[in-house]
């Protein structure tokens, strides 16, 4: 059994088990949290949502919150003398699937 959730303006492809990395949520690691905004849900019968499924949900555990890898910002004007060099890290937390419901 799998399901297309919407979560935080992108979506995913789950099953049961599955662990996501997506963008930081403000829950402490190891509480709970519930997405209903399901979109599509596979079982004995594919259930397509118009736009959501009515009474799916999809609960995870927080595992983490971690920072992704340097990205590196240069920009440059030739003969100019201009250089700007930054880096940004962004953070995100990982999820895992508790389990999916209809």
């Amino acid at each position: 059994m799998y399901a297309l959730i919407e979560f935080k303006g992108k979506q995913y492809r789950i099953e049961k088990g599955t662990v996501l990395k997506t963008e930081l949520v403000p829950q402490e690691p190891g509480s709970k949290l519930d997405v209903d905004s399901v979109l599509l849900v596979s079982g004995d019968v594919l259930k397509v949502g118009a736009p959501y499924v009515a009474g799916a949900k999809a609960s995870f555990s927080v595992q983490s919150h971690e920072k992704d890898k340097k990205v590196i910002v240069f920009k440059y004007k030739p003969k100019k003398d201009y250089r700007r060099k930054r880096g940004h890290r962004q953070p995100y937390s990982v999820l895992k699937v508790e389990d999916i419901s209809v």
